[in-house]
């Protein structure tokens, strides 16, 4: 090992960022490429609708529970030894998803996918930020995070094509041989860095796992279970408070705490944060609202769907090259906040949304999120660990993965909860309406001297008044979503001015020594 510490070679590096950009996209594919297939799972598997959500809901508890000890079985196994294992164990428990018999074997299946999945986004980005120089960064997060988002994006699309040419257990199966190629490049390009070991924090832990099992449990059941008028959701809530609360309590008392409080004393690291959390919730809502809406109100099929929201991927990409080139010439905040303006004009545009309208206005407002999008994530994932200790970048990827999913997962709950009420108060304002001057062909009377016709003609209108409310609740739903964005904007202030900025010189010390 030489005196002075030394980054990988170009080509080694760019080894590495292939490398964990396939287990990064494995990863990010099966948070939503499952989605799809569940009614085909549900035939297959015998299961009841409610039954078969447990197929997503096992997957995202057990993630959200194991991202945060990333940093401690790093600090106790090493990098590559935990990056390889996870990366394994994941895609055999794929192979055993794809081949489950039985409900309970999927669960179980998925629900080892979740705890290993959860490993490879923090240990993943902190391999990224420590083998890249300064001025390199940025390239190497643009390629990561078209993974992580794209990948959503593109998965019901994905998904969509394999359940309608093959078959639904082909979702699972196609992660075998990426699988087999990152756990290769791991075990061949991926250094362990010096990393110090420190103690289990068990009570931090075992408090942090019920505060988001029961938070996950609320938001998947809610639906289900009209939220706060079923006693299970007001128990799944008053616990999830609880245990956050003491969590909260034990770790700024602690000696030794789950998640290191310096990584809470980081600014740019909270508040970029926040802002993953934010736009989180505006790239997967817009997506889980988008996609049904074009189905089940414009008559678009699965794949007809997927290819006018394609776009919005594609888009994305190109935002975050943009970004790159763009935070080398201008403080990155104004290019987060660029990408937000642009996010809220693209949902602005949504907000006009009609039932006569063809396929050129959701093309163009999801070029447009998808352009912000991008401009908002890649300088983002560089604040958040511009400033922040190279001993504690795992912890802070793990709190950075965590609140990525919790804003995405509160963000559809609260969506579909507030679009399943307004479709019910539009119903009744539009039949509100209705009157026998303004539709005399709805007066009983006439209705029924009409006979069997008149009940027709009443099912086509209520059907109609369907429509029209539902579209109403769609409107709803991206009028919040835009002022959460223009709400969010002014927080783009307490990002350091220089966080960010790419060096034109490599005279960064490393986080890690590299043979």
């Amino acid at each position: 090992m030489t005196d002075a510490p030394q980054f990988p070679s170009p080509q080694k590096r760019a080894l590495i960022i292939v490398t964990v950009m396939a287990a990064t996209l494995m990863q990010a594919l099966d948070g939503t490429i499952a989605n799809v297939a569940l009614p085909h799972m549900q035939a297959a598997l015998g299961a009841t609708p409610e039954s078969i959500a447990w197929v997503l809901t096992s997957y995202i508890i057990t993630s959200a529970i194991a991202t945060p000890i990333s940093g401690w079985l790093e600090s106790h196994f090493g990098r590559r030894r935990v990056l390889i294992i996870a990366i394994t164990v994941f895609t055999a428990s794929s192979a055993l998803c794809g081949g489950a018999k039985s409900l309970e074997l999927m669960v179980v299946a998925r629900a080892i996918q979740g705890i290993f999945g959860a490993f490879i986004i923090p240990l993943g980005i902190a391999t990224l930020v420590d083998s890249s120089p300064p001025e390199k960064r940025a390239q190497a997060m643009t390629i990561w995070i078209s993974g992580v988002m794209v990948g959503p994006i593109f998965g019901p699309v994905i998904g969509g094509w394999i359940v309608d040419t093959m078959d639904w257990r082909w979702i699972f199966f196609i992660n075998i041989p990426v699988g087999a190629v990152a756990v290769l490049g791991c075990w061949l390009l991926i250094a362990e860095p010096k990393v110090e070991k420190r103690p289990f924090d068990l009570f931090g832990f075992a408090l942090l796992a019920i505060a988001l099992s029961a938070f996950q449990l609320m938001l998947d059941r809610g639906p289900h279970l009209d939220w706060f008028e079923s006693r299970e959701i007001l128990v799944e809530t008053a616990i999830a408070i609880a245990a956050a609360w003491v969590f909260v309590i034990h770790s700024s008392t602690a000696r030794n705490p789950l998640i290191p409080i310096a990584v809470f004393r980081d600014r740019n690291l909270v508040t970029s944060t926040f802002f993953i959390f934010v736009t989180s919730g505006v790239v997967y809502g817009g997506a889980a609202l988008v996609a049904p809406m074009l189905q089940h109100l414009m008559g678009y099929d699965t794949m007809t769907a997927g290819m006018v929201m394609l776009p919005r991927g594609a888009a994305t990409l190109v935002g975050m090259l943009m970004a790159g080139r763009l935070i080398k010439i201008v403080q990155a905040r104004f290019v987060v906040a660029a990408g937000m303006l642009l996010t809220a004009f693209g949902l602005l545009i949504m907000t006009e949304f009609n039932l006569q309208m063809a396929g050129g206005p959701i093309i163009w407002s999801g070029i447009l999120q998808g352009i912000g999008v991008g401009l908002v994530f890649m300088p983002l994932q560089l604040m958040a660990f511009d400033t922040l200790a190279p001993s504690l970048r795992t912890e802070g990827a793990s709190l950075f993965s965590i609140s990525r999913s919790l804003g995405s997962s509160i963000c559809i709950s609260v969506l579909s909860a507030l679009l399943a009420r307004n479709i019910q108060v539009s119903h009744a304002d539009i039949g509100g309406r209705l009157t026998a001057v303004s539709a005399p062909y709805l007066d009983p009377g006439l209705s029924h001297a009409f006979g069997q016709s008149g009940n027709v003609i009443a099912a086509m209108v209520d059907a109609e008044i369907n429509r029209q409310a539902m579209m109403i609740a769609y409107l709803d739903d991206y009028w919040l979503m835009m002022w959460a964005v223009f709400i969010a904007l002014p927080m783009v202030l307490l990002l350091h001015k220089s966080a960010g900025r790419v060096p034109k010189s490599d005279g960064e010390t490393p986080a890690i020594l590299y043979e």
